[in-house]
Formats: structure tokens, sequence, C-alpha cells
């Protein structure tokens, strides 16, 4: 591991994030996204898929822990409907702000909890913190999920994307990845997605879009979105990160939180200096988003 990729792993979530907003839902959203997608200065800005990583990055640096309470009041302090938080999300770090326990509430919208990506859209940042072994990592997953995205099928599919870009960072070859990615599962939502993963991989003819949205699927569930993002990391691990970010808008649905999760891979596999640097400069916080990963960098790889 190095300093680039940890830089490339953040800073890759971000420009997928900011770049894949205007693409992201019908038109109203579009709409809406156009007309608040500028910060002042005229950066990209960025949704709640970088924010809650830059808190978690933020919270962890502070406590050098997933401290839950911590890091909940974190990500309550930091929203702002402007940012795409989900209805259930926004409610619940409402909630959590004036007072409540997210304990209380992260599972008052639905009986087990979110089954949505919002967990696992900041997991790489994870990978980032806890470097040193996988089981570390897989029990800082559950802690960081279970405040807002309870349900086992998003702790799953957050933890996916976690192993995942651990595998990135550690160098892991694809095939290595593809071997391991079966014995990672724990339910029965994903197997299958990851064995059509594993053979439009592994495929020379390639996969329609159109069979990628049936079998794998471009939607806010985590287990609609995540082997998505795993495949386009690993198919386009070797290619250039613009031509994987054209692939995901055109298959449209959650595409920000799909480019942020497989940006983030692939930013981890390449690092900073194989990202377009006029990217780097035109989205929102990019100079904080560097820091952070300067400082997770600094303190995890004296633990590995």
């Amino acid at each position: 591991m190095d300093e680039d990729k940890y830089s490339g792993c953040f800073l890759g979530l971000a420009i997928g994030d900011a770049y894949g907003a205007p693409f992201e839902g019908g038109p109203i959203e579009r709409f809406l996204w156009k007309m608040i997608g500028r910060t002042a200065d005229g950066r990209i800005r960025h949704t709640d898929d970088t924010q809650m990583s830059i808190d978690l990055a933020g919270s962890f640096l502070k406590n050098n822990e997933i401290n839950q309470d911590h890091l909940a009041a974190a990500f309550s302090a930091s929203y702002r409907w402007s940012r795409g938080y989900g209805p259930s999300a926004a409610w619940l770090l409402k909630k959590i702000r004036s007072g409540a326990s997210w304990k209380e509430v992260n599972k008052k919208k639905f009986k087990d909890g979110s089954y949505g990506n919002g967990a696992a859209m900041r997991a790489p940042i994870l990978a980032m913190c806890f470097p040193e072994s996988i089981e570390m990592l897989s029990e800082a997953v559950v802690k960081s999920s279970e405040i807002t995205h309870a349900h086992p099928v998003a702790i799953e599919g957050a933890n996916l994307i976690a192993l995942v870009t651990y595998a990135a960072l550690h160098e892991w070859s694809t095939e290595v990845i593809l071997e391991a990615l079966p014995d990672w599962c724990e339910s029965d939502e994903y197997p299958a997605k990851v064995w059509f993963c594993i053979e439009s991989i592994r495929s020379l003819d390639g996969v329609q879009l159109e069979a990628l949205k049936s079998e794998l699927g471009n939607g806010i569930a985590a287990s609609r979105s995540c082997v998505t993002s795993i495949y386009f990391a690993l198919k386009y691990r070797n290619k250039e990160f613009e031509s994987m970010l054209e692939k995901i808008f055109r298959l449209g649905g959650d595409t920000d939180t799909i480019a942020a999760m497989a940006g983030a891979i692939w930013g981890a596999f390449n690092g900073k200096n194989a990202l377009d640097k006029t990217k780097i400069q035109y989205i929102e916080s990019s100079e904080e988003i560097e820091g952070l990963a300067e400082k997770l960098y600094a303190i995890s790889s004296r633990n590995v």
C-alpha cells in the first residue's frame, strides 16, 4: 500500500459521486440537481455519499476506532437536504440531531432496519481505516453500518464493498478477488449476483447494460447496486476511469452511489496519479478529502 492509493480511493469515491449526481433519477431529480449542483465558487457539488465518507474518516481520526455515538452525531451534524439524502436517512439523522439515540431510531422506519446502499457508499473508507485484517474490517463495517442501515442485507453489501476495496489497496489480482467473492457472501441475496458478476468479468464478449441492470441492478437497495459497482471496478480496473464512469451513467438509476463505490475501488487499484487532475480540482472539498486520506494513511500504515 502507499499514500497514492489512499488518496486515489477517497478521490475516486468523491469524483464518481459528484460527476454521477446529475445522471441520477428521473427528470425532476435531474432538474433539481442542475439547479443546486454547483458550489458558490463553481465547483461540482458532492452528495451525501461523499459527505458521510468525510464524516466517517473524521470520526475515526478523532477516536482511532469506530465510536458509534460520535459517528452518529457527526452524520447528523452534517445533514443538509441539498446533499440528496434519502427520505428515511434524512428522517433518522434529524431525529438524532434533535436528541434521539441512534439505537432508538435506526429500526423505527423499517422493522429490520434500512436495506439501502447508504452504508456501502461509505464502506471504502473503512478499508483505509482497517488495513490490518479482514476480520477487523468486517467488525468495523457492522459498527458503521447499523447506525443508519441496520438490515443484514445492507450490512452484507457494505462488507462486500469494503472487502473488495481492501483487496484493491493490497493489490490482489482480479482473479484472486473473484475466487474470494463467493466466500464473502452470507445471505441468499448475493450469491447469484456474485456468480453473474464473476462470469461477466471473465467473459471476453462483454455484457449488455440491460443484462447488467436486470441481473445486478442499478437501484438504491444494497442488493441492487453493490455487486454492480464491484463489476464495474474490476472490469475496468486496467481501463480509463472515465470509460468506467460513462458506462455507469448510461446504466442509469442510482448513478452517484454506484459510481462512488466503483470509483473508490478503481482509485484504490490505480491511485491518485491515474485520476484526471482537472476532475480533482473541480470537485467540492477535494483538498479536505486529500488531507483526510493522507492522515488515514499515516495512521493505518503504522498498523499494517
